[in-house]
């Protein structure tokens, strides 16, 4: 989180903190915010930003009840791209094309799939993949963009969902989803609702988009979350839009991936250099163990350089988002440097 952000907060913190979420000040916000992603993003007319409480997790079941009518295509290649699979099986049979962890898969069009899940940044491993709406197919593309939104770039017209949480790119805290909707996922959510599908209130996707329509989530949401969510989104637009945030991340992954390159006891675990995040960096360590490396420096004040617990690899897990300054990148290569020397 940029500290003027925070510190943006805790200036406006006794008057904002504990407002209903029904009043002008909050809806004021949630319209800025709206209307900040559309801008962000580009969307065409007819797209529209809807938002409920939750967190991504909770939009795999939102999804899975509101958006997959008969049968969904999953492509895992990590534990994230696994779990709407895992959600979607509970009232489907879901086609799941899966790839080695480092790796990503390609949708295959399918006459009978008529949601195609794909993944923009599997966090765990590091992959990011181009999206590409499957060739003749009718299905909606959903994609989780939870790590990716705001640090990626991608283009609408490829998609049908693009849904993430705020607390990666976007330097906020969790407890949110956000999903930015076409015409077509619009239509999809509203003929569900028209059928006997039983769906509990609180993931019920078209009473998300009624209450997106008024600058309101259903329940109260965590207020700071959207405050910080809204800040965020004014410092991308003063600096240039996307385009702004996606070339800090750019310029922060060339400078971990230039130096995994270079240095003896390093490799960027992902081969493929077309599939290397610019937003989550995953570099594998050699003769030097991964978890001390990252226990010495977060004694020291630099945290979370952890690699994700259930891929098991020796390696350190890098954030880019646009937020940190690739400055800071390069300091950190340099503090890793310096331990390893000391540990090997």
């Amino acid at each position: 989180m940029r500290s003027e952000s925070v510190q943006a907060l805790v200036d406006v913190g006794k008057s904002w903190l504990g407002t209903s979420h029904r009043q002008a000040p909050v809806r004021d916000v949630v319209r800025s915010v709206r209307n900040g992603l559309a801008s962000l993003f580009g969307l065409p007319d007819g797209w529209e930003i809807v938002l409920g409480n939750g967190g991504s997790t909770a939009f795999w079941d939102i999804a899975t009840f509101g958006l997959i009518e008969r049968q969904s295509q999953h492509l895992v290649f990590g534990e994230f791209s696994s779990k709407f699979a895992a959600a979607a099986a509970q009232i489907d049979a879901p086609e799941l094309i899966e790839s080695a962890p480092g790796t990503h898969p390609l949708p295959i069009p399918r006459d009978e799939v008529d949601v195609y899940a794909l993944t923009h940044n599997e966090t765990s491993t590091g992959v990011a993949m181009t999206l590409t709406r499957p060739a003749g197919s009718a299905g909606l593309v959903v994609v989780d963009a939870t790590s990716a939104a705001g640090g990626l770039r991608w283009a609408p017209s490829e998609v049908d969902v693009y849904y993430f949480a705020p607390q990666k790119c976007f330097s906020s805290d969790g407890g949110l989803w956000i999903a930015a909707c076409s015409p077509a996922a619009i239509e999809r959510i509203e003929r569900i609702k028209a059928t006997s599908r039983w769906c509990p209130a609180s993931l019920d996707l078209s009473i998300a988009l009624d209450n997106s329509r008024l600058d309101q989530t259903y329940n109260t949401p965590a207020l700071a979350t959207l405050f910080l969510l809204d800040q965020q989104l004014q410092w991308m637009h003063a600096g240039g839009g996307l385009e702004f945030a996606a070339s800090r991340s750019d310029e922060s992954a060339s400078i971990l991936y230039g130096w995994a390159e270079k240095a003896s006891y390093a490799t960027p675990f992902v081969a493929d250099p077309a599939q290397r995040s610019s937003v989550v960096g995953t570099i594998d360590l050699d003769a030097v163990d991964a978890p001390t490396v990252s226990n010495v420096l977060r004694d020291n004040g630099v945290v979370d350089t952890d690699s994700y617990r259930k891929l098991g690899r020796n390696q350190l897990r890098i954030g880019m988002f646009p937020s940190i300054d690739p400055s800071d990148v390069e300091a950190l290569t340099q503090c890793i440097d310096w331990v390893v020397e000391r540990l090997t």
